[in-house]
């Protein structure tokens, strides 16, 4: 078995010392209660996409100092770190998932490939999907407007992986796709998935919460609601196994025959 958490926070725009301390009291907490954390989208940072300087922010990757704050944080209390934050590289700010091992070494890192319409004149895009396996299970990530395409996932879970990381930053409004996308997106491909949204009001945005961890059925296992806090469940790498044998899809697929998917002019 493998203990997944999940942390919902409401970090404060700009307050990386503060929202630091904030993940790491919560990475201390969960010593002995948990193998991995997945943190919501830019929680080092907060998310705003306009008037935050951004480029300010962003750090260099593996040697930034907020990834050595939570490589220190993760190795103290044994468990993998995942979530997003500011990254600089090449003059350009990428949005990154990066996955901090319980050693406290970073073991693998993501740039969002798929950006919000309003994000493009923020971020660079990433060029590839990316597992990594930590805490005995290859984890998948996407984060948040990504939870969109199904493509995604199934890639993802055509690649091994059992757990899909999902850092979000959705707004309030707009729950009832963070919860229908998480789960449709477990079930479609028999994975389980662990979505960790922000929380709280930020003085220019309300973020809904409504973080969820999901099971290859699709059945919600844990669910947070408006407040910030922790939610924690076991998952069964069998399962996942389990479930493709009853329903074979992946393995089903007929790839000739959708063409289309290849076709950037259409939509």
């Amino acid at each position: 078995m493998t203990r997944v958490a999940v942390a919902q926070t409401a970090p404060r725009v700009g307050d990386v010392e503060g929202n630091l301390a904030d993940a790491e009291a919560v990475i201390a907490g969960l010593a002995g209660h948990a193998d991995i954390v997945v943190f919501p989208e830019l929680f080092t940072t907060g998310y705003r996409r306009d008037g935050m300087g951004h480029a300010t922010f962003a750090e260099p990757l593996p040697d930034g100092p907020s990834v050595a704050r939570l490589g220190t944080a993760s190795a103290s209390a044994g468990i993998v770190t995942v979530g997003t934050m500011l990254e600089s590289s090449d003059g350009r700010t990428y949005d990154t998932a990066v996955v901090i091992g319980a050693d406290g070494r970073l073991e693998g890192t993501y740039r969002k490939t798929h950006l919000y319409p309003a994000e493009r004149a923020i971020f660079a895009p990433g060029d590839r999907l990316r597992t990594v396996d930590a805490a005995g299970v290859r984890i998948g990530l996407a984060i948040c407007f990504e939870h969109a395409f199904p493509e995604i996932f199934t890639e993802l879970a055509l690649a091994g992986a059992e757990l899909i990381a999902i850092p979000s930053a959705v707004p309030v409004g707009f729950e009832y796709l963070l919860e229908l996308r998480t789960r449709a997106r477990a079930q479609d491909n028999q994975v389980f998935v662990a979505a960790a949204n922000l929380v709280g009001f930020d003085g220019v945005t309300e973020w809904c919460g409504a973080s969820m961890i999901v099971g290859p059925r699709g059945d919600v296992l844990a669910s947070a609601g408006s407040s910030e806090g922790v939610i924690v469940a076991e998952l069964d790498a069998g399962v996942v196994a389990a479930e493709r044998r009853q329903e074979p899809v992946l393995s089903n697929r007929r790839p000739e025959l959708y063409p289309h998917l290849a076709d950037r002019s259409l939509g």
